[in-house]
């Protein structure tokens, strides 16, 4: 097993929304290469606070990223800080909120997007800035990444999902159909990554509702999918169990086979 993780993070998959849509993932699952779960998000879901508890393992209230308008680093333990204090490479394709948590805070749009730094949380940083950057781009800029700096662990951010649900609502086609499109782009990508030994996350920060808003309690924003591939382990297919968010950063440690910080109280989900 690869000690090798590629998270990709979807702003705005909703669990149903995936389990129908994303076909080749479905796939991989049906013939026991992955495991699915259902993820009961946090709250409240809202993107900023979740970008933060899907990195630390930690509630909303306790690491204080309480809403959008918090814009500074991250004070608690991460991932990107547990991988890089181990001795692994860490990169990010995704939006500059990242930077901002991880990198430095506020973001610089010149010389904050493309960043080359070992000394950075987010090593080599591949920032966008617009909520209709297409995800197809963004895909091929984490593909790069991995083929140019193997990267031990890498966070993928596409922002297509919520950029469609919020201009559309999640029961339209539109929404539906990005769905789709965003696993074709993953089906040929995953099997290289599976190549190289990585283990790969596909879940998202929250869902989206048919008014094409998200931030409250109900389950159309608050499920989403985890679908977890590893390299040389069979997968389970649809286990049928819920885990949280709170499981997702032990559990990428523990992928990475690196310590698990304290403050990372709930268990992995291997």
């Amino acid at each position: 097993m690869g000690n090798k993780v590629v998270l990709v993070l979807s702003d705005a998959l909703r669990y149903d929304t995936a389990v129908a849509s994303m076909g080749f993932l479905g796939h991989l699952v049906e013939v026991n290469k992955a495991n699915l779960y259902k993820v009961i998000g946090e709250l409240p879901s809202i993107s900023r606070p979740m970008y933060e508890t899907v990195h630390t393992g930690v509630p909303v209230i306790e690491h204080g990223v309480v809403s959008n308008q918090v814009v500074r680093r991250s004070e608690v333990p991460n991932i990107f800080q547990a991988a890089r204090d181990a001795g692994k490479t860490t990169a990010a394709a995704a939006y500059y909120w990242f930077s901002e948590l991880y990198n430095r805070a506020p973001f610089d749009p010149i010389d904050d997007r493309e960043v080359d730094d070992e000394s950075l949380l987010i090593q080599h940083g591949r920032f966008y800035v617009e909520d209709a950057y297409p995800d197809a781009e963004l895909f091929a800029i984490a593909g790069a990444l991995v083929r140019k700096f193997e990267p031990e662990y890498l966070l993928v951010h596409p922002m297509g999902m919520d950029d469609f649900g919020h201009k559309y609502g999640a029961d339209s086609k539109e929404y539906r159909i990005h769905a789709i499109r965003q696993d074709m782009i993953l089906s040929n990508l995953i099997p290289e990554w599976m190549e190289r030994g990585y283990n790969i996350l596909v879940t998202g920060d929250h869902g989206m509702n048919a008014d094409g808003m998200h931030g409250g309690t109900t389950p159309d924003v608050r499920e989403v999918p985890l679908f977890l591939i590893r390299p040389g382990v069979p997968g389970e297919g649809d286990t049928g169990e819920i885990v949280s968010h709170l499981q997702l950063a032990p559990t990428v440690c523990k992928l990475l086979g690196i310590p698990i910080p304290e403050t990372m109280k709930q268990p992995s989900i291997v």
